[in-house]
């Protein structure tokens, strides 16, 4: 048997040298290369996909990190918090007579003439990324299976790496991942002191380098630099969550040292190794990325193809389940599995076309300490981001919501309300007492208004302010109808009971999950025959009471859309669109 041709896991640098030696071989200008793939992202995808060994790629988070070994392949999700521009490097060069390349990497393994015509300038994108705001437990990964793959070397190997760990934090020289293109201070001492230990080819690396040591991080909260190559712009928008599957890689220069720009510098790398330190923001460098939704989050999924009997399965038990944590108000129930199923597949005009945020009402500080508690609780259970905010006058008065770009360190600070598409929010207006808003408080209420209304953030760019689209589901707790937030439904909640406890088994939380998942993303279509009789319904609606207009046209609209996915359907039916109707008759009738 002959074994494989490339360590991917292990030494994924070695495949990039490689295929590119193999490249370059057979190409006698290197400019052909010239933000371009040489054949190396084909075979890590077919590693990754066709091997189906995904899987066995060590996820970078806050709990891997002290674990993982630089210059190994890693898989990072996250979301697109700031795209920072792009950044200049030496991506092919000649040493000697053969050609060499840096691509995927952040130092240059031998000696760079700058001046040197046998030189290739490369550029790749820069992208600062966060864990998604709100991550569920359940949605989290620690891929053990890979993590426990990187620690499986000889006690001598571990032994080794532990003494020379030491050794560097005795000396608080922390090894960090270079950013400062091919002129860093390693790549000077490398020309000027060329010993031979600096110009290992990383095809000859062995597995077992030092493992990463980051100082001072926020283990919950690990964010990530990523390196693009040679993808459009418009495959990666802020705010998108991403799987990024690339080379983690290191430097051994602390970040305070510093070094003068040559005329090779556009001045993004200092900018970056300043504000955004090696030493607290890992580097990846992204071979392959691939968009995340929610099913994606999902442990253990069942078969993807919603099959109607797993459908009804999940929707009644689930059903059942939210009518007992609501006290057994069958009413709200069922406005709360439309409202976890909503989203926004379409905008007309000014309209987020899918939206249904929810506004229970009737609901005290008493009784949102009970039913508010539950609900939070067992919406964090099913959905993969998913926050809960008690709205304050003080809260009101201080968040900083809306995300602000400050040029001094070229950053995009985030805010409360920049999240990934898919997003919840709990709002608990039962803490919100009598007080006076000054003008951030006054700000705020502007920005919660437009998110719930129209699905939009303005983010503020001190010079000018943009509007970024959102996808965000809304719930709403108050004792009367809330001023700040408005919702789409309100719904006085009648609970008849304290609401049950019972904890929901793992199985049968992933089959809920998956339901979820699954329908909500279904297509929807209203077939010619049922569309007139939805019409006529709206005509005679509209004589019976003047009042109606085109939001509560829509509303019942996008209602029939939820109650059909609910059901794992694509296409209206006159059933669901009765139960359209009796559901707002309910709702009504509670609002009298």
């Amino acid at each position: 048997m002959v074994g494989p041709m490339y360590d991917f896991l292990a030494n994924p640098l070695g495949a990039v040298r490689s295929t590119f030696d193999k490249a370059i071989g057979s190409e006698s200008d290197p400019s052909s290369f010239d933000g371009k793939d040489w054949g190396a992202v084909d075979l890590f995808r077919h590693f990754l996909f066709d091997q189906a060994r995904l899987s066995q790629v060590p996820i970078l988070n806050g709990a891997t990190i002290n674990w993982i070994k630089p210059n190994t392949l890693v898989r990072f999700r996250g979301m697109i918090q700031d795209m920072l521009g792009n950044e200049l490097y030496v991506g092919a060069y000649k040493d000697g007579s053969a050609w060499r390349t840096n691509k995927f990497m952040d130092i240059s393994q031998c000696p760079v003439e700058f001046n040197s015509p046998d030189m290739r300038l490369w550029d790749r994108r820069l992208l600062y990324c966060v864990p998604v705001p709100g991550l569920s437990s359940w949605a989290e990964s620690t891929s053990e299976l890979a993590v426990n793959m990187c620690m499986d070397s000889t006690s001598e190997q571990r032994d080794k790496r532990r003494r020379m760990d030491i050794e560097v934090l005795d000396h608080n020289d922390f090894p960090v991942p270079g950013d400062e293109f091919e002129y860093s201070p390693s790549a000077k001492r490398m020309r000027e002191d060329p010993s031979p230990s600096q110009y290992l080819d990383p095809i000859s690396e062995g597995p077992c380098s030092s493992h990463v040591i980051l100082p001072d991080v926020d283990r919950d909260s690990l964010p990530c630099l990523v390196k693009i190559y040679d993808s459009p712009e418009s495959e990666l928008k802020l705010n998108d969550v991403f799987e990024f599957v690339g080379v983690l890689t290191f430097d051994s220069e602390p970040p305070s040292e510093k070094v003068e720009q040559d005329e090779f510098s556009n001045g993004l790398c200092d900018d970056v190794s300043v504000n955004l330190p090696p030493n607290k923001v890992p580097r990846l460098h992204c071979v392959i990325h691939r968009k995340l939704t929610g099913y994606d989050f999902l442990q253990n999924a069942p078969p993807t193809e919603p099959k109607p009997h797993l459908v009804k399965e999940a929707r009644e038990a689930l059903l059942r389940h939210l009518t007992s944590i609501l006290g057994n108000d069958g009413v709200a129930a069922h406005f709360m599995l439309l409202h976890l199923l909503s989203r926004v597949h379409a905008r007309a005009d000014n309209v987020a076309v899918g939206k249904l945020s929810l506004n229970l009402t009737c609901i005290s500080k008493e009784i949102a300490s009970v039913f508010g508690t539950k609900l939070n609780i067992v919406i964090k259970s099913l959905l993969p981001f998913t926050k809960c905010i008690p709205l304050t006058m003080e809260y009101l008065n201080t968040a900083f919501l809306a995300p602000k770009k400050d040029y001094q360190i070229n950053r995009l600070i985030p805010g409360v309300l920049q999240l990934a598409e898919g997003s919840h929010l709990i709002f608990d207006e039962t803490c919100l007492e009598t007080g006076t808003l000054d003008a951030v408080g006054i700000e705020n209420t502007r920005l919660l208004k437009a998110l719930t209304e129209l699905q939009k953030v303005e983010y503020d760019f001190q010079y000018y302010k943009m509007e970024m689209m959102a996808d965000v589901q809304i719930l709403i707790l108050s004792e009367g109808k809330s001023n700040i937030l408005p919702a789409d439904i309100i719904m006085p909640f009648q609970p008849s009971s304290s609401g049950s406890s019972d904890v929901v088994p793992a199985e049968v939380l992933e089959a809920w999950r998956w339901y979820l998942a699954t329908v909500r993303s279904l297509p929807h279509t209203i077939e010619s025959d049922m569309q007139k009789a939805v019409e006529n319904d709206l005509v005679t609606a509209r004589q019976a009471d003047r009042s109606l207009g085109s939001q509560d046209f829509s509303r019942w609209l996008t209602m029939g859309r939820l109650i059909s996915a609910s059901y794992g359907e694509t296409s209206l039916s006159l059933e669901h669109w009765q139960m359209v109707k009796e559901l707002e008759r309910l709702r009504i009738d509670r609002l009298k």
